[in-house]
Protein backbone atom coordinates (compact mmCIF):
# COMPACT_ATOMS: atom_id res chain seq x y z
CA UNK A 1 0.00 0.00 0.00
CA UNK A 2 1.10 3.54 -0.61
CA UNK A 3 1.49 4.32 3.08
CA UNK A 4 4.01 1.52 3.45
CA UNK A 5 6.05 2.91 0.57
CA UNK A 6 6.16 6.28 2.30
CA UNK A 7 7.19 4.68 5.61
CA UNK A 8 9.99 2.79 3.91
CA UNK A 9 11.31 6.01 2.40
CA UNK A 10 11.06 8.24 5.46
CA UNK A 11 14.78 8.01 6.14
CA UNK A 12 15.54 9.77 2.87
CA UNK A 13 13.27 12.75 3.44
CA UNK A 14 15.05 16.11 3.49
CA UNK A 15 13.63 19.61 3.35
CA UNK A 16 15.60 22.34 5.10
CA UNK A 17 18.76 21.82 7.13
CA UNK A 18 19.45 24.10 10.11
CA UNK A 19 22.70 25.95 10.54
CA UNK A 20 25.21 24.15 12.73
CA UNK A 21 25.12 25.35 16.30
CA UNK A 22 28.22 26.42 18.16
CA UNK A 23 29.39 25.14 21.51
CA UNK A 24 31.71 22.50 22.83
CA UNK A 25 30.84 18.84 22.43
CA UNK A 26 31.55 18.14 26.09
CA UNK A 27 29.02 20.76 27.20
CA UNK A 28 26.39 19.44 24.81
CA UNK A 29 26.94 15.87 25.97
CA UNK A 30 26.06 16.97 29.48
CA UNK A 31 22.84 18.80 28.68
CA UNK A 32 21.51 17.51 25.35
CA UNK A 33 18.03 16.02 25.50
CA UNK A 34 15.46 15.49 22.72
CA UNK A 35 13.00 17.43 24.90
CA UNK A 36 15.33 20.40 25.45
CA UNK A 37 13.39 23.55 24.42
CA UNK A 38 16.51 24.74 22.57
CA UNK A 39 16.12 21.93 20.02
CA UNK A 40 14.83 23.42 16.78
CA UNK A 41 15.84 26.96 17.77
CA UNK A 42 17.81 27.96 14.65
CA UNK A 43 18.12 30.89 12.28
CA UNK A 44 16.23 32.71 10.88
CA UNK A 45 13.29 32.38 13.30
CA UNK A 46 15.26 31.55 16.43
CA UNK A 47 12.90 30.82 19.33
CA UNK A 48 9.42 30.89 17.79
CA UNK A 49 6.91 30.93 20.62
CA UNK A 50 4.10 33.35 19.64
CA UNK A 51 1.77 32.12 22.41
CA UNK A 52 4.42 32.40 25.09
CA UNK A 53 4.08 28.81 26.28
CA UNK A 54 7.76 28.66 27.22
CA UNK A 55 7.33 31.55 29.66
CA UNK A 56 6.77 30.03 33.11
CA UNK A 57 4.80 33.08 34.23
CA UNK A 58 2.20 32.39 31.52
CA UNK A 59 1.60 28.82 32.63
CA UNK A 60 -2.16 28.58 33.40
CA UNK A 61 -1.41 26.13 36.22
CA UNK A 62 1.26 28.46 37.67
CA UNK A 63 3.49 25.47 38.22
CA UNK A 64 6.61 24.61 36.30
CA UNK A 65 6.10 20.86 36.68
CA UNK A 66 2.70 20.98 35.01
CA UNK A 67 3.96 23.41 32.37
CA UNK A 68 6.98 21.28 31.56
CA UNK A 69 4.88 18.15 31.19
CA UNK A 70 2.66 20.04 28.77
CA UNK A 71 5.67 21.21 26.77
CA UNK A 72 7.05 17.67 26.60
CA UNK A 73 3.79 16.40 25.19
CA UNK A 74 3.56 19.22 22.65
CA UNK A 75 7.13 18.61 21.53
CA UNK A 76 6.46 14.86 21.21
CA UNK A 77 3.33 15.57 19.13
CA UNK A 78 5.24 18.04 16.94
CA UNK A 79 8.03 15.53 16.35
CA UNK A 80 5.66 12.68 15.53
CA UNK A 81 3.54 14.81 13.18
CA UNK A 82 6.74 15.97 11.52
CA UNK A 83 7.91 12.42 10.96
CA UNK A 84 4.57 11.39 9.48
CA UNK A 85 4.54 14.49 7.27
CA UNK A 86 8.05 13.75 5.98
CA UNK A 87 6.91 10.23 5.05
CA UNK A 88 3.82 11.69 3.38
CA UNK A 89 5.82 14.21 1.32
CA UNK A 90 8.26 11.57 0.08
CA UNK A 91 5.40 9.19 -0.73
CA UNK A 92 3.53 11.95 -2.56
CA UNK A 93 6.57 12.82 -4.69
CA UNK A 94 7.25 9.19 -5.58
CA UNK A 95 3.64 8.44 -6.53
CA UNK A 96 3.29 11.67 -8.51
CA UNK A 97 6.41 10.53 -10.40
CA UNK A 98 4.56 7.35 -11.37
CA UNK A 99 6.57 5.01 -9.12
CA UNK A 100 4.24 2.27 -7.87
CA UNK A 101 4.43 -1.20 -6.34
CA UNK A 102 4.13 -3.95 -8.98
CA UNK A 103 1.37 -6.52 -8.73
CA UNK A 104 -2.01 -6.50 -7.02
CA UNK A 105 -3.30 -4.63 -4.02
CA UNK A 106 -6.27 -7.02 -4.02
CA UNK A 107 -6.11 -9.90 -6.47
CA UNK A 108 -9.58 -11.03 -5.47
CA UNK A 109 -11.02 -7.65 -6.49
CA UNK A 110 -8.66 -7.26 -9.44
CA UNK A 111 -7.14 -4.02 -8.08
CA UNK A 112 -3.50 -3.36 -8.90
CA UNK A 113 -1.35 -0.90 -6.97
CA UNK A 114 -1.09 1.12 -10.17
CA UNK A 115 -4.91 1.40 -10.25
CA UNK A 116 -4.94 3.52 -7.10
CA UNK A 117 -4.99 7.20 -8.14
CA UNK A 118 -2.57 9.71 -6.72
CA UNK A 119 -3.66 12.35 -4.26
CA UNK A 120 -6.61 12.32 -1.88
CA UNK A 121 -8.74 10.19 -4.19
CA UNK A 122 -6.38 7.30 -3.57
CA UNK A 123 -7.67 6.97 -0.02
CA UNK A 124 -11.21 6.29 -1.28
CA UNK A 125 -10.00 3.72 -3.81
CA UNK A 126 -8.35 1.37 -1.31
CA UNK A 127 -10.63 -1.51 -0.23
CA UNK A 128 -11.96 -1.46 3.33
CA UNK A 129 -9.70 -4.39 4.26
CA UNK A 130 -6.68 -2.36 3.18
CA UNK A 131 -7.73 0.68 5.21
CA UNK A 132 -8.27 -1.59 8.21
CA UNK A 133 -4.75 -3.01 7.85
CA UNK A 134 -3.29 0.50 7.75
CA UNK A 135 -5.09 1.51 10.95
CA UNK A 136 -4.12 -1.76 12.64
CA UNK A 137 -0.47 -1.30 11.69
CA UNK A 138 -0.48 2.31 12.94
CA UNK A 139 -2.11 1.20 16.19
CA UNK A 140 0.52 -1.49 16.82
CA UNK A 141 3.28 1.07 16.20
CA UNK A 142 1.62 3.61 18.49
CA UNK A 143 0.98 1.19 21.36
CA UNK A 144 3.82 -1.32 21.19
CA UNK A 145 6.68 -0.67 18.77
CA UNK A 146 7.06 3.12 19.09
CA UNK A 147 4.82 3.92 22.08
CA UNK A 148 3.24 7.35 22.23
CA UNK A 149 4.04 7.48 25.95
CA UNK A 150 7.75 7.79 25.07
CA UNK A 151 7.94 11.56 24.68
CA UNK A 152 11.66 11.53 23.86
CA UNK A 153 11.08 10.13 20.37
CA UNK A 154 14.17 7.97 20.84
CA UNK A 155 13.27 4.35 20.11
CA UNK A 156 16.81 2.99 20.18
CA UNK A 157 17.34 3.04 16.43
CA UNK A 158 19.80 5.93 16.30
CA UNK A 159 19.71 8.99 14.05
CA UNK A 160 20.65 9.97 10.54
CA UNK A 161 20.81 6.70 8.61
CA UNK A 162 17.76 4.72 7.47
CA UNK A 163 17.72 1.12 8.73
CA UNK A 164 21.26 1.41 10.16
CA UNK A 165 21.70 2.20 13.88
CA UNK A 166 23.78 5.36 14.17
CA UNK A 167 24.17 6.68 17.71
CA UNK A 168 25.40 10.26 17.90
CA UNK A 169 26.41 12.65 20.65
CA UNK A 170 27.54 16.22 21.17
CA UNK A 171 27.41 18.76 18.34
CA UNK A 172 26.42 16.16 15.76
CA UNK A 173 23.45 14.93 17.79
CA UNK A 174 22.27 18.51 18.38
CA UNK A 175 22.56 19.19 14.66
CA UNK A 176 20.52 16.10 13.76
CA UNK A 177 17.81 16.86 16.33
CA UNK A 178 17.55 20.44 15.02
CA UNK A 179 17.38 19.11 11.47
CA UNK A 180 14.63 16.62 12.27
CA UNK A 181 12.42 19.22 13.96
CA UNK A 182 12.91 21.78 11.18
CA UNK A 183 12.45 19.28 8.36
CA UNK A 184 9.31 18.03 10.07
CA UNK A 185 7.94 21.57 10.29
CA UNK A 186 8.68 22.18 6.60
CA UNK A 187 7.08 18.83 5.67
CA UNK A 188 3.92 19.61 7.66
CA UNK A 189 3.53 22.87 5.74
CA UNK A 190 4.42 21.13 2.48
CA UNK A 191 1.91 18.29 2.70
CA UNK A 192 -0.83 20.63 3.94
CA UNK A 193 -0.11 22.96 1.02
CA UNK A 194 -0.33 20.04 -1.39
CA UNK A 195 -3.67 18.92 0.08
CA UNK A 196 -5.11 22.44 -0.06
CA UNK A 197 -3.84 22.88 -3.62
CA UNK A 198 -5.47 19.63 -4.69
CA UNK A 199 -8.74 20.56 -2.99
CA UNK A 200 -8.79 23.97 -4.73
CA UNK A 201 -7.73 22.84 -8.21
CA UNK A 202 -8.98 19.26 -8.32
CA UNK A 203 -5.53 18.29 -9.59
CA UNK A 204 -2.66 16.39 -8.00
CA UNK A 205 0.68 18.14 -7.56
CA UNK A 206 2.05 16.58 -10.76
CA UNK A 207 -1.02 17.67 -12.72
CA UNK A 208 -0.75 21.20 -11.35
CA UNK A 209 2.92 21.43 -12.37
CA UNK A 210 2.22 19.98 -15.81
CA UNK A 211 -0.63 22.40 -16.49
CA UNK A 212 0.95 25.43 -14.80
CA UNK A 213 -2.09 25.64 -12.56
CA UNK A 214 -0.37 25.82 -9.17
CA UNK A 215 -2.82 26.51 -6.33
CA UNK A 216 -5.50 27.58 -8.80
CA UNK A 217 -3.69 30.67 -10.10
CA UNK A 218 -3.48 29.35 -13.64
CA UNK A 219 -0.58 29.50 -16.08
CA UNK A 220 1.78 32.49 -15.69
Amino acid sequence: MKLLTALALVGSAAAFAPAKSSGSSSALQERIDPLDPSIGVTAPLGLYDPLGWLDESKDPASGFATFHANFERRRAVERKHGRVAMAAVVGMLFHNAGIEFPGYLSKEMGIRFSDIPDGMNGLFSVPLAGITQIFFFAGVCELAIWPASNYSGNYGTGYGRPFVPNFLEGDELKYKLDMEINQGRAAMMGIMGALVGEAVTGQTLAEQVASGNLIGYGPP
